[in-house]
């Protein structure tokens, strides 16, 4: 390896004191492949098979955990017992990479796909354009069960730990959101009643720790910066938000960014970047994962000397090189891509509907060798 990648290399010891190997992640990616049935497929496992040779953790896709909030086709699922054998293969298959595996908890709300669910679509308030209805307060609280329910789930399964998906406009966010939740009684209303329901997400992960005698098992959070919508999520909300969740039994929290060098848009100095701003805010309480469109050896290892963030995800370039680790940990990283290639399709192991979302140069894929790419400017 080569001497200014091996920063990269270093340990770092969580505050349960769980040890970490090293400061490269695996982001969560939605592979589109799981059975019908919501548990994880052929496809799956082979994603996975050797995309965690030398990471330090493998965050897994979101996975849900209640019926009704699916939002993708194909979407994994912790609900009940039988998601067991499915989970305890991928978390098996992902601690013999040597990587820790951590398990994505996710609800979709409002942005649950209706022709996958059976059941109505539900969030905070009603919303017309999507046609989702104003979730009862009985309900609400089965929510907040049915993430510690995943939680032990994944725990029995052999997860080395969950990350809470509070980003991406999806059910948790929806929550903290004053554009998606309007209501007036406990769970709205000002910022401190919104965001509630986050909180209480946090603590029924924590009390499944608890009953299953867990502490070294690692509850991660994962938010979004911003809001394009007039009362939607300003940076300033952001900060609000860390401020209580650096409070919380957390072990890690992951910003979600389509671009690590974004700068702030609305509620702080838009001068500064948006992760700068949100790594000063937690001032060292809590190590940050940073991500965002870093293909390169050379883009990863400036994004981590920023200082900005104590673990670098990684997501598109893991997509095109399955052992990006390896190659940069082995010296290698001149043989690092930075596109697809569909004369190579055997290697990447991506399911039909990504490959049909690349070859339209979406920008939740990496750019298609020989294809116009416009990256996701959110």
């Amino acid at each position: 390896m080569k001497e200014k990648y091996q920063k990269l290399f270093e340990k770092y010891t969580l505050n349960n004191g769980v040890e970490i190997k090293n400061r490269l992640v695996v982001a969560p990616m939605t592979l589109f492949a799981a059975n019908e049935d919501g548990t994880f497929s052929q496809g799956d496992f082979d994603f996975m098979k050797n995309r965690g040779e030398n990471m330090g953790m493998f965050i897994v896709e979101a996975t849900l955990v209640a019926d009704g909030g699916r939002a993708f086709i194909r979407q994994p699922q912790a609900i009940n017992e039988n998601d067991i054998d499915g989970l305890k293969k991928v978390a098996d298959m992902l601690k013999q990479q040597g990587t820790k595996a951590i398990l994505q908890l996710h609800h979709g709300g409002k942005l649950a796909i209706r022709e996958v669910n059976n059941s109505d679509k539900v969030a905070p308030s009603s919303d017309l354009q999507t046609e989702s209805r104003e979730l009862l307060s009985e309900e609400i609280e089965k929510l907040i069960e049915a993430f510690g329910n995943a939680t032990e789930l994944a725990i029995k399964a052999g997860f080395d730990g969950v990350e809470i998906h509070g980003a991406n406009g999806y059910l948790i966010q929806q929550f903290y959101s004053g554009h998606s939740n309007r209501r007036d009684d406990e769970w709205g209303g000002n910022r401190e009643k919104r965001i509630r329901f986050a909180l209480k997400v946090i603590e029924s992960v924590n009390k499944a720790k608890i009953r299953n005698n867990a502490d070294k098992f690692i509850v991660g959070y994962r938010f979004s910066p911003e809001e394009p919508e007039e009362k939607g999520l300003t940076m300033e909300d952001t900060l609000y938000l860390i401020d209580n969740l650096i409070k919380q039994p957390l072990q890690y929290l992951h910003v979600s960014l389509h671009e690590f060098n974004k700068k702030v848009r609305r509620g702080g100095d838009t001068n500064l970047r948006r992760i700068q701003l949100i790594h000063e805010r937690i001032d060292g309480k809590l190590p940050l994962i940073g991500v965002g469109g870093l293909f390169t050896a050379e883009q990863i290892v400036e994004a981590f000397e920023t200082g900005w963030a104590e673990f670098i995800a990684l997501g598109k370039a893991v997509i095109i090189n399955p052992n990006i680790a390896t190659l940069i940990y082995e010296g290698r990283e001149d043989e690092i891509e930075t596109y697809l290639d569909i004369e190579k399709k055997e290697k990447y192991f991506i399911s039909e509907f990504l490959w049909q979302a690349a070859e339209r140069g979406t920008g939740i894929m990496p750019p298609l060798k020989g294809k116009e790419w416009k990256p996701l400017d959110i």
